[in-house]
């Protein structure tokens, strides 16, 4: 029995998140389906985490075990053949039989891409967020400082999370200033459900002068989700890094 890693890269306008769903267009069970035509064979998918619907991923990582001798060197190519061309199998390698996509991850990385410019794009459109008021860059980095460390997310989780623990260690936090872009992007341990897109929310709502960074300390210490700022559309959220 082989244990196949693969790195995949998605555009996720187009699906139910990555969880497998009768009846919902997933990339968890597109991929399944792929392997299943070229090596004739079902096997289970197992990813590193799901991401919700409309979120995109540069590098998502997944293993499945199965019985075959197809070349390793040709999976990637062969899988893609059988797949929609938003979604793409980067790499596939060989790993340990106890290799396990989700267990296994040490550290994930999240970017939210907001497009700052006045009117907004229409090329990009489907992949960033349109903030026409100017943000203070500062103010929000000034923020997400407070971010760092082991805290208590639950004022950044929505109420469909099903972890028992909201005890979240975030390592990076960082805003960064990219032409008309601003991007937020966050290295952690694991993400609560929505934790991104809230936090996002909440730099967003300090960018523009409505809250001020100071502010983030005392949301974190009440574990109060309504002080929070809104959840941010998923369409501006990227799994950039899974890191082992």
């Amino acid at each position: 029995m082989r244990n196949i890693k693969l790195t995949i890269e998605y555009d996720g306008k187009d699906y139910e998140g990555w969880q497998k769903q009768p009846k919902k267009l997933n990339i968890q069970g597109e991929i399944e389906k792929a392997i299943q035509t070229v090596t004739g064979q079902e096997v289970e998918l197992i990813g590193s985490g799901r991401t919700d619907a409309g979120v995109h991923a540069f590098a998502q990582v997944a293993n499945f075990k199965i019985d075959t001798e197809f070349p390793l060197e040709k999976m990637a190519i062969a899988f893609n053949s059988q797949l929609k061309k938003s979604i793409r199998i980067k790499a596939a390698e060989e790993v340990e039989e106890s290799f396990h996509s989700r267990y296994h991850c040490h550290k994930k990385t999240y970017a939210y891409i907001i497009d700052n410019s006045d009117q907004g794009t229409a090329v990009y459109r489907n992949i960033t967020y349109h903030v026409p008021q100017q943000l203070n860059v500062e103010a929000m980095q000034k923020a997400a400082n407070y971010l760092v460390g082991e805290h208590d997310f639950a004022s950044f989780k929505s109420s469909g999370t099903s972890s028992k623990s909201s005890v979240r260690t975030i390592f990076v936090a960082q805003v960064l200033k990219e032409q008309e872009r601003v991007v937020i992007q966050l290295t952690g341990n694991g993400f609560l459900y929505n934790m991104v897109r809230i936090i996002a929310g909440t730099l967003v709502e300090i960018g523009k002068g409505e809250k001020q960074p100071e502010e983030m300390e005392k949301i974190l210490q009440a574990k109060d989700r309504s002080l929070a700022g809104k959840t941010l559309p998923p369409h501006g959220l990227f799994l950039m890094n899974v890191e082992y």
